[in-house]
Formats: structure tokens, sequence, C-alpha cells
């Protein structure tokens, strides 16, 4: 079985006032979460929407750079490209 982790860029808006996925612009999936940047809470508040979102395990969604500013590279693994490009069109994956 091969094994599929996709990457993608996430920008992030931090005491955002609610969790939620506010769509894609230019190839970037625009994400806000309620959450302050102290101590890497936005974060944690990032990885979790998107495995809500993707219904995956937390496990399976990884912060691999950016974790002190506002664009940051998500990779999910064992996930299709196409199935992150099917829920948010226009996602550069």
């Amino acid at each position: 079985m091969s094994r599929h982790v996709a990457r993608f860029v996430v920008r992030v808006t931090p005491r955002g006032g609610r969790d939620g996925v506010d769509g894609v612009a230019e190839g970037v999936l625009q994400v806000r979460v309620a959450a302050s940047p102290y101590e890497g809470q936005a974060n944690a508040a990032v990885i979790e929407l998107l495995a809500d979102e993707l219904g995956v395990p937390r496990r399976d969604v990884r912060m691999v750079a950016g974790a002190t500013g506002r664009r940051k590279t998500i990779a999910v693994d064992d996930i299709e490209p196409d199935a992150l490009i099917a829920r948010w069109p226009g996602l550069r994956v």
C-alpha cells in the first residue's frame, strides 16, 4: 500500500473569533482560529481544525514549516492530493 503525503500552505488568522476555513485565495487555504498565538495555541488549533475538516486523525496532520508566522506549510499523511483539491477547489497541493 502506497503512503500519500499531501502538502499545502495555510494562512492563519489567530484570535479570529471562531475556528473555520474561509476558503482559498491564490492557492493558499485561508484559516482563522479563536486561539491566540501564545505558546503555540493557535498552531494546535489549526492542526485540530484541519484534522476535523478532513476527517483524519490529528496525528496525520503536521506543521512542517512556518510555526512562528502566519503562513504555514501543512503535511497530511495518507490522503490523496485530489481529495484536498476536491474539498478546497483552487488549493495548490
